[in-house]
């Protein structure tokens, strides 16, 4: 099978050493899969809530006090956008989270917030034959 002229480009500057392989790998990143129903703690200002990016868009906040609030997220265009209340709010999202991995990020409302994966769901695999039945 041919490579398409994207894939042979790519192949041709990692071996020359002009852009590492993980950005490559990163292209086939889907935003926010790394962390779907997993809890992320975002501590703004002193206070920590965890937030949970449930699929379909929908986002589930709990509070300290124990109050969750629901809204909607989406991850486009380098931006994690988090949305409550008809109040949206977005910050920079160009990688994976990680787990363990604070990532101190300013915020479209010029917060400044620091983002923690307590945990983060698994990519799926590329290329791997599908498993048979026994």
């Amino acid at each position: 099978m041919m490579k398409s002229f994207l894939a042979r480009t790519a192949t041709a500057l990692i071996a020359a050493g002009l852009i590492p392989a993980a950005a490559v790998a990163q292209a086939s990143w889907t935003p926010g899969a790394e962390v779907i129903g997993q809890p992320i703690q975002v501590t703004t200002n002193g206070v920590t809530n965890t937030v949970f990016l449930d699929p379909g868009g929908q986002l589930r906040i709990m509070t300290p006090g124990g109050n969750t609030v629901a809204g909607t997220w989406s991850a486009a265009n380098g931006q994690l956008c988090l949305g409550t209340g008809g109040v949206q709010e977005c910050v920079p999202y160009n990688a994976p989270f990680k787990v363990g991995q604070p990532e101190t990020l300013t915020s479209s409302c010029n917060a400044t917030e620091t983002w923690l994966a307590s945990a983060t769901n698994q990519p799926p695999s590329q290329g791997a034959a599908p498993e048979r039945g026994r």
